[in-house]
């Protein structure tokens, strides 16, 4: 659903920017193929717009060079997984078997709003070539209530455990995607976890302004009743299970630094973007060694 919905998005972009090329080059005199710059140039620059506007009205007391690293990082982040990666997925998420020679924890990977499973390209090929068996899930529909995407983890945890044999796994979620893990452990108690990672999740809510507000959007927003009604139906025991990664240039998720859970210290990374967390090669190796220390569970009776 997301992939062809970014595939329309980016053929309108690139009509529009041809006739407009077209237009302008006729106007001034240019030659016509001006037009096929536009319309080739016109996607990147929407990203790079959006982008500036979220890291601008985002920014806390933090340095300038870190903001503006975070911000070169983040449209580059854009660019490989708006436009190269996530709209020309075609395969189904599935159990993806880990190509190391030791066997470790499986992990499902759970991507945030406005992503699909193309969004963990990266890690997962990193955990796999540690020995992780990989599910990567695709949260639909795309605008709907978080608790609606407990089924969806669910099933990428029953399907992890059965292919690997073992009795516990390990999850992994970005953005909206720590929350849709939380809503899940609610759902279906923590028997079959053994550590969850959250990287830029909005545990506090956001604040970044929605002009459409979807059902999830509403229950990701600052102080949330959902948030609260959450956190208030977790006991210390699931909290325990948690290791939290922020970054203070995060330009999608802010005050970045209130993006905590009770009684953890966050992880944190300067100077990267929000989107970035799930391609930066730090986060990446923070979430290796968060999974390396972990006993390979046994096997199920």
């Amino acid at each position: 659903m997301l992939a062809k919905l970014l595939r329309n998005t980016i053929f309108t972009q690139v009509l529009l920017g041809l006739a407009l090329g077209y237009g302008f080059a006729v106007w001034v005199g240019l030659p016509t193929w001006v037009a096929l710059g536009s319309a080739a140039l016109l996607p990147f620059a929407v990203m790079v717009l959006v982008d500036t506007y979220t890291a601008c009205i985002s920014r806390g007391a933090e340095p300038w060079g870190a903001w503006v690293k975070s911000l070169m990082g983040e449209y580059w982040a854009g660019f490989v997984v708006f436009i190269f990666r996530q709209p020309w997925t075609t395969r189904a998420p599935s159990v993806l078997p880990g190509t190391g020679s030791s066997k470790r924890i499986p992990v499902v990977l759970v991507h945030g709003y406005m992503c699909n499973h193309r969004v963990w390209d990266d890690i997962s090929e990193a955990l796999r070539a540690q020995g992780h068996d990989v599910f990567a899930v695709n949260l639909e529909p795309l605008f709907t209530s978080i608790d609606n995407y407990a089924p969806i983890v669910e099933s990428a945890v029953q399907a992890l455990l059965a292919h690997s044999g073992q009795a516990q796994v390990a999850l992994v979620g970005h953005s909206m995607g720590g929350l849709a893990i939380r809503a899940w452990l609610r759902a279906h108690g923590t028997a079959r976890v053994a550590r969850v990672l959250t990287l830029g999740t909005p545990h506090a809510g956001t604040q970044i302004p929605q002009h459409m507000p979807s059902p999830n959007g509403r229950q990701m927003a600052w102080g949330s009743d959902w948030l609260k009604q959450l956190a208030a139906q977790e006991s210390a025991a699931t909290l325990a299970l948690f290791r939290i990664a922020i970054t203070p240039q995060d330009n999608i998720v802010y005050p970045q630094r209130a993006q905590v859970l009770p009684g953890l210290v966050p992880r944190v990374f300067e100077g990267i973007g929000h989107v970035q967390m799930c391609i930066e090669p730090d986060v990446i190796q923070w979430v290796q060694d968060q999974l390396k220390e972990l006993p390979v569970p046994a096997g199920r009776a």
